[in-house]
């Protein structure tokens, strides 16, 4: 039929081309005919045309019947938005061909029917769910299917369905680093063992009595349930226990599977038993709703996204939220500490600037250029971080977790609002003096080694670049925010690769294997190996992160120049050690615009970099803590309304002794214990 032609011919229209006689077709064109033109339908006027054509309503339900008789769906069960593949990227790729090329199904199977009448399964469902429960109850009636659910064949799908759930739940559990998750377990009963013995004898009091019927009050439905929860309460734990131990992807995706199949032998079990007749109806229906449920996210990206993501970032959020315990000064002391690191820091990236002002003028490719901007940054970051200095915006990836981390384990109250403002201010005062000691040193720094090269060779080796390096700090002859945004996005990303390299750490044992591993212990002794250990625990996470940070920015601006796009890198520090450079390589003959747009620049690149990697972290660190973001609105009227009352403590270390001690408990309490022994 045209396609023009099937938009004008109604539900009940369809009903009577097909089924005004008994037709033996097998075919599942007109069931997907009906469901076309479902959504153009009033239900009501469908139940009034049923109830007054009794020949149609028998003809169409013999149809059904007909249709659906002698086909499995057992695959709609076990297969349908579950994960099949042991990693994420496998999954991923087969769910991306899957959308754009269906894979060919088995035209024998209910799962195959569903595909092929359901053009529109979420808006199928939306549709059906909103009928009333009474015209739907009236609806399986007329169609005589209201109490498939009792019938044998029926009964013998589901059991099989958990069967194979149970089983492929045992193989996934019985893996020795699924079970390594949960050490708990190792001294008491398998509860997936126990699950399937007790299948086991369900099946064979089925295959003894096909007409029997689960209620609440059932021995079998009791024990089945308790061993659900139990096997539940091991995937609980060894999620929990990923915080002590670290977890692989391969592991994670295998303890998302096993809950997946959990889940669904629990939602089996539940349209199974049925303690009255009216409720025959209503789990035939709840069967009917699950399959459509499960088929319509086969293929969900977004599902698999969000599943797959959650507990990684989680793990990434906190270990990053350990270390940005370390980024928040409380006193005035602290305040004074964290300045003088930062003006560390200010002094290594004044040298880097200048340094990278001689590997510009170096002969070579791009690619050289990219390479040795890379190393640059590379090597001044880990410098930076080993003498325990501080690049200031390197803060808000790490401190962005540490709130998020408060925020979801504290009460969201009134109260509790008021505390996590109280700590966005003495984040903000702590960023606001890294910056502070971070510009003051690098700019005259970077002044003071450019006029000592002068003086020394008797040549302004700034003076070729001075314009270029002063036009790129004008927001208005330049890209300098949106490069500035590049940098944040590399802060953030950096943020991950720390948190990502110190749970595989922590999950491969990487410190004790070194301390243990016989080479070194022979080589360099045992003390020196354990020594080795330590330093690899304390500092191969930031070490790491440190070099990717500089690697990003080193090789953003050649990368721009060989595709022919504007890319480069903005970041507060070295923009303030790079108008350094352009005011001396101009012989300081600028004008007063260019004089103050570069300045005032400077600190609003120091504001993008910020904004976009603190931003950035907190939706990660929210996210994967399940915060609601609901209450975000609240949250920022809360932080504005301190602001506006107590505006000095977001610069200076001001303090009030009842919220400091409350904020000092809530971050002491988002320190993770040390892992302990598997």
């Amino acid at each position: 039929m045209p396609f023009y032609s099937r938009i004008k011919v109604s539900f009940t229209t369809t009903l009577a081309q097909y089924f005004s006689f008994r037709n033996e077709t097998k075919s599942v064109e007109p069931l997907a005919e009906l469901m076309r033109t479902l959504h153009e339908s009033d239900f009501g006027e469908i139940l009034d045309y049923l109830r007054n054509n009794e020949e149609i309503a028998d003809n169409f339900s013999y149809y059904i019947k007909n249709l659906f008789s002698g086909k499995p769906f057992n695959l709609s069960l076990t297969e349908a938005n579950i994960l099949s593949e042991k990693a994420f990227y496998p999954e991923f790729k087969k769910r991306v061909l899957n959308k754009f090329l269906p894979a060919v199904e088995n035209e024998d199977t209910v799962w195959f029917l569903v595909d092929a009448a359901s053009v529109h399964p979420r808006r199928d469902i939306e549709y059906l769910r909103r009928i009333p429960q009474k015209q739907l109850n009236e609806f399986f009636r007329l169609l005589r299917i209201d109490d498939f659910i009792t019938h044998p064949k029926v009964k013998k799908e589901l059991i099989f369905s958990m069967n194979i759930l149970a089983w492929r739940v045992i193989g996934n559990a019985m893996e020795v680093e699924v079970v390594n998750m949960a050490p708990e377990y190792r001294n008491f009963d398998n509860p997936f063992l126990a699950l399937q013995n007790e299948l086991d004898l369900l099946n064979e009091n089925f295959n003894k009595n096909p007409a029997i019927t689960l209620t609440s009050k059932d021995e079998h439905y009791k024990q089945i349930k308790v061993y659900l929860e139990q096997g539940q309460d091991f995937v609980n734990l060894a999620f929990k226990n990923s915080a002590k131990y670290g977890i692989s992807g391969k592991i994670n995706q295998s303890l998302l599977k096993i809950r997946q199949q959990l889940d669904r032998m629990r939602d089996i079990l539940a349209v199974m038993v049925t303690d009255s007749k009216d409720e025959v109806v209503l789990k035939s229906q709840q069967l009917f709703f699950n399959i459509l449920e499960y088929k319509s996210h086969k293929n969900n990206l977004a599902d698999l996204i969000s599943d797959s993501t959650r507990l990684m970032s989680h793990l990434i959020t906190n270990h990053t939220a350990e270390t940005g315990t370390h980024y928040i000064t409380s006193t005035g002391k602290d305040y004074f500490k964290m300045f003088m690191k930062a003006s560390g820091g200010g002094i290594i990236v004044g040298c880097l600037v200048v340094l990278k002002l001689f590997y510009g003028s170096l002969p070579g490719s791009d690619f050289s250029h990219a390479a040795y901007y890379a190393f640059n940054y590379a090597m001044g970051f880990i410098m930076i971080y080993l003498m325990n200095f501080t690049l200031a915006t390197k803060q808000p990836a790490m401190t962005a977790a540490t709130m998020a981390k408060v925020l979801s384990e504290g009460e969201n109250t009134k109260k509790n609002y008021v505390d996590f403002a109280h700590l966005v201010s003495k984040v903000f005062r702590t960023q606001f003096i890294a910056f502070m000691g971070n510009v003051f040193l690098a700019f005259p720094v970077a002044l003071a080694l450019i006029y000592g090269l002068d003086v020394l060779f008797q040549q302004n080796f700034a003076a070729e670049k001075a314009a270029k390096l002063l036009q790129d700090h004008d927001p208005f002859r330049s890209k300098a925010i949106l490069h500035a945004c590049i940098a944040g996005f590399f802060l953030f990303i950096s943020g991950i690769i720390s948190g990502n390299v110190a749970n595989s750490s922590v999950f491969y044992s990487i410190p004790k294997r070194i301390a243990k591993n016989p080479f070194l212990n022979q080589f360099i002794g045992e003390h020196s190996s354990k020594r080795l250990s330590e330093f690899y625990a304390r500092n191969w996470a930031g070490i790491m992160s440190n070099f990717w940070f500089g690697v990003f920015l080193g090789v953003t601006g050649p990368i721009g120049l060989f595709f022919g796009l504007d890319l480069d890198i903005r970041h507060i520090t070295f923009a303030a050690g790079n108008v350094a450079l352009g005011f001396y390589g101009s012989g300081f003959m600028i004008d007063s615009y260019t004089f103050w747009i570069s300045i005032i620049t400077v600190f609003i690149i120091g504001f993008f970099n910020f904004a976009v990697s603190f931003g950035l972290s907190m939706f990660l660190a929210f996210r994967s803590r399940k915060v609601n973001f609901g209450e975000v609105r609240e949250i920022y009227r809360e932080i504005i309304r301190y602001f506006l009352k107590n505006p000095l403590r977001f610069f200076l270390p001001i303090q009030s002794k009842t919220l400091d001690i409350r904020t000092k408990e809530m971050v002491d309490n988002t320190v993770p214990t040390k892992s302990e022994d598997r």
